[in-house]
């Protein structure tokens, strides 16, 4: 039977174990800013959002749909690359909270990425979108304009919105 006192004596112990595993991981990086590399973890991430943040947009042949997702996420990666260390420095934490198992499992409710389906994704990013703690929707903008600036970026995706490139004139 679970009483009061060891469940709050549980939460305790989960919220040092996570603050002991944030500062280990802190602990681990370098102290000089360096340049994010996304691993397979992160590209694991992405090419799960990306279905969920594109949603029909995104081609329906299987093979088509797979290019498509493949060089978005190759594109988030050449984004985050030109983002100044800093803000490369906040999406490594980010990308390393939503990668590791029990911080993923508590901030977005999921035991794998992978194994998520296109419903638990959508709830994962409205409820990051509209919480009530700032960090978590710095969190989900950075995802989402991440995600879909990548996407408008290939000239192949604008159709899908009516938009025929720029001026001749211009380009």
């Amino acid at each position: 039977m679970t009483t009061r006192r060891l469940f709050l004596k549980a939460g305790a112990c989960g919220a040092l174990a996570l603050a002991a595993g944030g500062a280990l991981y802190r602990g681990l990086q370098a102290r000089s800013p360096q340049r994010f590399n996304l691993d397979s973890a992160g590209r694991e991430l992405l090419t799960a959002l990306v279905p969920a943040i594109v949603g029909p947009a995104l081609p329906t042949a299987t093979a088509q749909r797979r290019t498509a997702i493949d060089g978005t996420v190759e594109r988030v990666r050449g984004a985050i690359a030109g983002l100044p260390l800093a803000t490369q420095a906040e999406l490594r934490d980010l990308f390393g909270l939503l990668g590791l198992a029990p911080s993923r499992r508590l901030l977005a409710g999921l035991p794998a990425w992978r194994d998520a389906t296109p419903a638990q994704l959508q709830a994962f990013l409205q409820d990051w979108r509209l919480h009530r703690f700032a960090q978590l929707r710095a969190g989900y903008q950075a995802l989402h304009d991440l995600v879909l600036g990548s996407w408008y970026a290939d000239p192949a995706s604008w159709a899908a919105i009516g938009y025929p490139g720029p001026m001749k004139e211009l380009a």
